[in-house]
């Protein structure tokens, strides 16, 4: 049996140079590879992590791409274990949990710019869409974040009678809607109108209002109230 391969004492003193340099300045100190690096310092504690690191922003495109990447993609590259996608799959998990619990139980509007964020950390890089929904109560306080559908690459199956009966089930007053497009594009299509209008009619019997329909594109979003569409 081989022995387990050893830090070469240059990359231990990276380490604690990389980390010192972070403490310091922070993340705006660093680029994507060594905040990459430093995550992989905890999955792989004795190696030298930097090609694996410039292998995955080269592959994905960034930091945030990598870490939302599927297992399986994460794999793909040399020296990138189940266990260490895993890793990077928990630092998505906590950057989604930090961002959704900055703007749940706050009002929407003061709170949107972090909403914007969170839609987009959450959904922006996802290869099949997905349908969520964000419930507001009458001051218009975020009380829950849902997703209700996942779909294919270009279309997601929703239910307007779904979505009403879980706002009266939640004692919601209002909905915001999000969707993605795996394409980038953030346009609504023919079929987004078509479904947010039988939504809003729908909620509207109700007394229910629908505030806006979010499109996260891979770069960009769409606001159908900013569009004229709502």
């Amino acid at each position: 049996m081989n022995a387990p391969t050893k830090t070469p004492p240059h990359a231990i003193g990276h380490r604690e140079r990389l980390r010192a340099r972070f403490a310091k300045a922070g993340v705006d100190g660093l680029q994507d590879y060594e905040l990459m690096e430093l995550v992989l310092f905890r999955a792989i504690p004795r190696r030298d992590v930097k090609p694996i690191a410039k292998e995955l922003i080269a592959k994905f495109g960034g930091f945030a791409e990598a870490v939302s990447a599927p297992v399986q993609r994460l794999t793909e590259v040399n020296g990138v274990s189940e266990n260490v996608a895993v890793e990077l799959k928990i630092v998505q998990a906590a950057a989604l949990k930090l961002g959704q619990e900055r703007i749940l139980k706050r009002k929407v509007i003061s709170s949107w710019n972090d909403l914007l964020s969170y839609c987009r950390a959450a959904m922006a890089d996802e290869k099949t869409e997905m349908f969520r929904i964000l419930f507001l109560d009458k001051k218009n306080i975020l009380i829950a974040d849902e997703v209700q559908q996942r779909g294919t690459v270009d279309h997601t199956p929703v239910y307007p009678r779904e979505v009403v009966k879980r706002a009266l089930d939640l004692g919601a007053s209002a909905l915001i809607l999000v969707h993605n497009h795996p394409s980038g594009d953030p346009t609504p299509s023919r079929a987004d109108i078509a479904m947010t209008n039988q939504i809003v009619d729908a909620a509207k019997a109700l007394n229910i209002s629908v505030h806006d329909h979010l499109v996260i594109g891979a770069r960009e979003h769409a606001s159908f109230k900013s569009l004229g569409l709502l």
